[in-house]
């Protein structure tokens, strides 16, 4: 039975919505968490730090020694979750490609997991990224292709022609 259900993709991929869609298509309750719960998480002085992250104005993404270390906690703990019986949904930017996700493997370790790729024209992301309003213009180009170099996925879905309930139905079908 799958235990956990990673999505990974760019910035205004549609992760969220899809996730949303996952937790009211399947039979099980499913938490959602992901790398925005992580940030949100962290005090605000992490943003403001060398050694935290930091969102250049472009859009890339730093992060910094004192951010991988609680960030690795956090994998800890949704692993934890998910060993203590919860179903999980990671909504996640691998912005390290297949590093990312080996970090998430080794904490994993038995369980069960369905690695999802979520992909996106990178001009679709961009234009959602601004009626957004609530992310820095340039992350989703600069992220589009960049989380999914070396990853090893079960499943990819696009959502740049397709709705978030289509690809969470299309998830849902691969989870037993």
């Amino acid at each position: 039975m799958t235990e956990v259900i990673v999505l990974n993709g760019g910035s205004s991929s549609g992760k969220s919505g899809i996730v949303r869609c996952l937790q009211a298509v399947l039979p099980d309750p499913w938490l959602a968490l992901g790398t925005d719960t992580l940030v949100d998480a962290m005090p605000a002085s992490m943003q403001a730090s060398d050694a935290g992250i930091e969102f250049a104005p472009d859009g890339q993404v730093i992060v910094g020694p004192e951010f991988r270390t609680l960030e690795a906690a956090w994998i800890e703990g949704v692993a934890a979750m998910a060993r203590a019986g919860a179903r999980v949904i990671v909504d996640e930017v691998f912005l390290g490609g297949a590093d990312s996700q080996k970090r998430w493997q080794k904490a994993l370790g038995e369980l069960r997991v369905l690695w999802v790729g979520v992909r996106c024209d990178s001009a679709v992301a961009a234009g959602r990224e601004v009626a957004r309003g609530d992310r820095v213009i340039g992350m989703a180009a600069s992220q589009a292709e960049v989380v999914h170099r070396g990853m090893v996925y079960d499943l990819e879905v696009d959502t740049t022609h397709a709705e978030s309930m289509e690809c969470a139905r299309t998830i849902a079908a691969h989870v037993s």
